[in-house]
């Protein structure tokens, strides 16, 4: 016969559960206060790596993400690997991410304004102006050298045609300041047709350099960054202009 539960072993009982209790994270997952492996798939592993703390787990997912474009490659990028190097669970990570596209759409908002804050920095440093704006075509360059995965993916995931619009989205803040800059240098009486021919020429040139250097088709070098900003410092952006 099984003999019954003494109130002493229940006392026992309850002191263990309530000297280790369940806990609730940020997410409102159970995780355990101790005994945790660092293989396990809990959202809130124990260790002096712990990923996040409170209400800040969406901007370290994204942390990690570009953390892994930056230092690895397109291929490297996954919902798993992204919560592994937090410290969450998948799980955790779907709720602020429902696939990898959407990880991906948001971590090329965040290149873009990279980018953009990039190229603002050289702008304000050269002076503004013809030369400012030069300058942005030089940091385009650069960025793209230092983050060529992001860079590709940030190119490969543009909205199409958003290049012609006039309502940019988060992600083509880099286009509404090449817009704005052509505006700028080009006389008021090219029109729309000059603003966007203008904007066409200066992005081909300097994303065409870009390519060719992170394609190999050209050796990296500061050198001919700074030689090709050069050139441009006389091109005339608006049709039927040519260079002087």
């Amino acid at each position: 016969m099984t003999p019954l539960v003494t109130t002493a072993r229940m006392a026992v009982s309850i002191v263990l559960v309530i000297s280790n209790p369940l806990s609730f994270d940020d997410d409102s997952h159970y995780v355990y206060s101790d005994n945790m492996s660092d293989n396990d798939n809990s959202v809130n592993l124990k260790g002096p790596n712990r990923g996040y703390h409170h209400g800040d787990l969406r901007a370290a997912l994204l942390d990690a993400g570009l953390d892994l474009l930056k230092n690895g490659g397109a291929e490297t990028l996954s919902l798993r690997e992204v919560a592994r190097r937090v410290g969450v669970s998948p799980t955790a990570v779907y709720r602020h991410f429902p696939d990898r596209a959407a990880l991906v759409r948001e971590l090329c908002i965040r290149g873009a304004l990279e980018l953009a804050e990039a190229q603002a920095r050289a702008m304000e440093a050269a002076g503004g102006g013809r030369k400012g704006f030069i300058a942005t075509g030089g940091a385009y360059i650069r960025y793209a050298l230092a983050n060529p995965s992001l860079f590709r993916i940030m190119m490969a995931n543009m909205p199409p045609g958003g290049f012609f619009s006039s309502d940019f989205s988060d992600d083509q803040v880099g286009i509404q300041m090449l817009r704005d800059n052509i505006l700028s240098l080009v006389p008021e009486t090219a029109g729309e047709e000059g603003v966007l021919f203008g904007m066409l020429m200066s992005w081909a040139q300097v994303h065409g350099m870009a390519m060719l250097m992170l394609d190999g088709q050209i050796p990296v070098s500061e050198e001919m960054i700074k030689a090709f900003e050069s050139s441009r410092l006389e091109f005339r952006f608006e049709p039927g202009q040519p260079s002087e």
